[in-house]
């Protein structure tokens, strides 16, 4: 079970990849109550943040802020984590870059890091460029949130667990769980990584093969294999001790990935098991199956986010050789 947090007012800086999504971020923590303010001078973020009061805090930072500078911004979210009831986290939104450049495209806007002349006027070597200047930040980050393939109505539950006010909600640690295909690459915010690709594969049975790791048939094709009880039982008293530690350390949010070859099968049982079994142990968790949300939104048409700013439901790159066998602790 998460432990108790003590109450204090939230603090969000939300910086990331032009075109990622961060203003469609702020408007979903504007929506959840937060105050919104995009894009104010750093000078100014200390003296805002200080001004007090009880509503909850959105800030925009990019690397168009005047004044902007990566290592200015933590020094300054080291010294507000040292004000009494305060807790600023830093959330960090980003894309593969093949999703920013057709993003761009589609809106036909110019990349604000690529302006043109000495400089060089390609989206590509804009993306090029804030991808250096902000990955100290991406590094530092409390949550990364990877909006490559995520549809708007996802994008926003997964906002809304993390940030909805006290009271609504459990607070401490909130546990994703995600299915993927490692052909199609790991996933990006993934803390934790297991490979599945061990277990028999349904794919190479015509009749399980349209099917999914949330049908019956497969779901009792893949528990015959002879490893399958022991991994579970290995896997959960891993993460069983694993989880309450990360909670007690302050950590906010985890991301466990469990891949497969086609991120359809397998991986996709074991995430519906592993959520089930965490939730009954009080956890807060998020279920995604990225391949098959994948195949939905190509089913249904991209998603825009409003204004025109973002489109986040891409179909996923097919290209890339597949990963090797992780698990990443």
């Amino acid at each position: 079970m998460s432990p108790a947090i003590p109450s204090c007012r939230p603090v969000v800086v939300v910086t990331g990849l032009s075109g990622a999504g961060k203003a469609t971020v702020l408007r979903m923590l504007e929506d959840l109550g937060f105050e919104s303010i995009d894009n104010p001078p750093l000078s100014v973020l200390e003296e805002l943040v200080g001004e007090g009061g009880t509503v909850p805090l959105a800030i925009g930072v990019d690397a168009r802020t005047r004044g902007f500078d990566a290592a200015e911004l933590q020094a300054l979210l080291r010294r507000l984590r040292a004000v009494p009831g305060t807790a600023p986290q830093l959330l960090f939104v980003t894309a593969e870059d093949a999703v920013l450049l057709r993003r761009f495209s589609e809106t036909r806007r110019r990349h604000p890091m690529a302006p043109g002349g000495s400089l060089g006027g390609s989206v590509a070597d804009g993306i090029a460029r804030e991808q250096s200047l902000l990955a100290p930040l991406r590094d530092a980050a409390d949550w990364v949130v990877d909006t490559t393939d995520r549809p708007l109505p996802d994008l926003r539950r997964l906002v809304e667990r993390h940030f909805r006010p006290e009271g609504e909600a459990p607070q401490g640690l909130a546990v994703a769980v995600m299915s993927f295909a490692f052909p199609r690459g790991l996933p990006r915010e993934a803390d934790l990584v297991l490979d599945l690709r061990f277990l028999r594969n349904p794919h190479y049975d015509p009749v399980l093969r349209p099917k999914t790791g949330q049908d019956p048939a497969v779901a009792a094709f893949v528990r015959q294999d002879p490893d399958f009880a022991p991994f579970w039982q290995r896997m959960t008293a891993l993460l069983d001790p694993l989880l309450p530690r990360y909670a007690a350390e302050g950590k906010k949010y985890l991301t466990v990935a469990l891949g497969c070859t086609g991120g359809k099968h397998r991986s996709v049982l074991m995430a519906e098991l592993l959520s089930a079994h965490l939730a009954e142990q009080g956890w807060r968790v998020d279920l995604t199956h990225r391949e098959l949300r994948a195949v939905q939104a190509s089913s249904t048409g991209a998603m825009a986010a409003g204004g025109g700013e973002l489109n986040i439901a891409p179909p996923l790159s097919t290209t890339g050789r597949e990963a090797p066998s992780t698990c990443t602790l």
